[in-house]
C-alpha cells in the first residue's frame, strides 16, 4: 500500500501523523511511504530522519494525489477538501459531529474516514485516550496561567499554600480529561470535585484520587457546585457526538465573578452553551462576565510530546490497515468502530444523530 503523510495546516498544530519509527516499520513490510516536505519539523523530526528510514519526501500535492491511505492527526480543514476522493482512506481524529461541513465533504467525495476518536477496545477509546491525558493536564496549566494578575485573572495561585484557603476546581466530566485534570490540580493542592455520572466510574475515580471529591453527576448537583468553583473544567465526551450543553448560559449568573471556564470538549462542540472554539494566540473571552478558555485542539501546544504519545497509539492500527482496509475493518471490530464515513454514507452512529438529515447506514 501508499501511505502518505502531509505536513499539518490547521492553525497551531504541528504533531505529525507518522514518526520516522513507524515509516521504518511500513517499508519494513513493503509498503510505500511519502511524507510531504517539512511535515515532521514541528515534532522534532527532519526530512533525512524520514529519508533514513525509507520515506519519499513529495509535495503537498503528491502526498495527497498519489496515496492510497492518508494518515494524519487533525481533521481536514476547507484548503484540503479538493483532495478527498472515492478511492482514498483517511485514518486521523475527524469530530464529524462538530463539522457539517466535513462530513458533506467527505460524504460528497465518498472517502473512506475512519476517526482515532471512536476506535474502541472494550469500553476504552485507546487513541483518543493519549491526547485526551495531555488535554486534561493541559487544561488545569491554562487555569494556572489565566487565574495570574499579570494575565487577566484575579490573582490565585493554583495550589496550596499554608494558612490559605487554596482555589477551587471543579471537573465536570470523570472519563481520561477528567481524570488527569483531577490529577494535576490535587498535585498542585487545590480542593478539587469531579462530577461523573456513572456508578462504576465513580467507584474507580474514588480509588484513584483520594485527594479528591467524586461525586454523581446531575443538573441540581451542578448547578450546587458551580457556585464554589474558581475554575470549572469542561471534560465530557460521548464518543462520536456532540458535547452535551451541561452549563447553560443561564449558569453563569451562579459563578464567582472571577471564575474560569476550560472546556476541553471544544473539539466536539463543548459542553458549555456558551463555549466557542479560540486559539492559543487568542485564547479566552467573557461572556455576562465570566472568562471562558476554549483553545481547540489543546495537545498541538506540546508536539513533541504529543506525536510520539499518539503515534505509539496508532501505529498497530496503521500497519493492520496497511495490510488491507477491508480486512483489517472485518478483522478488528473496535477499528471498525471507527469507521465514520463510506462509500458516501454515515457509518458512525453518533454523527448520524447529529445530522440526522444525512445519507446513513448504522
Amino acid at each position: 500500500m501508499r501511505i502518505s503523510v502531509p505536513r499539518e495546516v490547521k492553525p497551531e498544530e504541528a504533531r505529525v501523523g507518522l514518526t520516522p519509527a513507524v515509516v521504518t516499520a511500513l517499508t519494513g513490510r513493503g509498503h510505500e511511504v511519502l511524507v510531504e516536505r517539512g511535515a515532521g519539523e514541528g515534532s522534532g523530526f527532519d526530512d533525512a530522519a524520514y529519508e533514513t528510514a525509507g520515506a519519499r519526501m513529495v509535495s503537498v500535492d503528491d502526498a495527497w494525489n498519489n496515496a492510497d491511505m492518508v494518515v494524519k492527526v487533525k481533521e481536514p480543514i476547507a484548503q484540503e477538501y479538493g483532495y478527498l476522493r472515492e478511492d482514498l482512506t483517511l485514518f486521523t481524529y475527524l469530530h464529524l459531529a462538530a463539522s457539517r461541513d466535513l462530513t458533506e465533504a467527505l460524504l460528497t467525495s465518498g472517502t473512506t474516514g475512519i476517526a482515532y476518536e471512536t476506535v474502541r477496545v472494550g469500553r476504552t477509546l485507546p487513541l483518543l485516550r493519549p491526547m485526551s491525558e495531555i488535554a486534561g493536564r493541559l487544561s488545569i496549566g491554562a487555569a494556572t496561567r489565566y487565574m495570574l494578575h499579570h494575565e487577566g485573572g484575579p490573582g490565585i495561585l493554583m495550589g496550596r499554600v499554608p494558612g490559605v484557603v487554596p482555589p477551587v476546581v471543579l471537573v465536570i466530566g470523570g472519563g481520561t480529561v477528567g481524570e488527569h485534570a483531577a490529577r494535576a490540580a490535587v498535585g498542585l493542592g487545590a480542593d478539587v470535585t469531579v462530577l461523573d455520572a456513572s456508578g462504576d466510574r465513580i467507584r474507580e475515580l474514588d480509588l484513584m484520587l483520594p485527594g479528591a471529591r467524586i461525586l454523581m453527576s446531575d443538573p441540581h448537583r451542578i448547578e450546587e457546585e458551580l457556585p464554589k468553583a474558581d475554575v470549572v473544567v469542561g471534560a465530557v465526551l460521548i464518543p462520536g457526538a456532540a458535547a452535551p450543553k451541561l452549563v447553560r448560559r443561564e449558569h453563569l449568573k451562579l459563578l464567582k465573578p472571577h471564575a474560569l471556564l476550560v472546556d476541553v470538549a471544544v473539539d466536539q462542540g463543548g459542553c458549555f452553551e456558551t463555549t466557542r472554539p479560540t486559539s492559543y494566540d487568542d485564547a479566552t473571552y467573557y461572556v455576562d462576565g465570566i472568562r471562558h478558555y476554549c483553545v481547540a485542539n489543546m495537545p498541538g501546544a506540546v508536539p513533541v510530546t504529543a506525536t510520539q504519545a499518539l503515534t505509539n497509539a496508532t501505529m498497530p492500527y496503521v500497519l493492520k490497515l496497511a495490510g488491507g482496509i477491508e480486512q483489517a475493518l472485518v478483522s478488528d471490530p473496535g477499528l471498525a468502530e471507527g469507521l465514520s464515513t463510506f462509500q458516501g454514507v454515515l457509518r458512525s452512529p453518533g454523527v448520524a444523530a447529529t445530522f440526522p438529515d444525512l445519507p446513513a447506514e448504522v
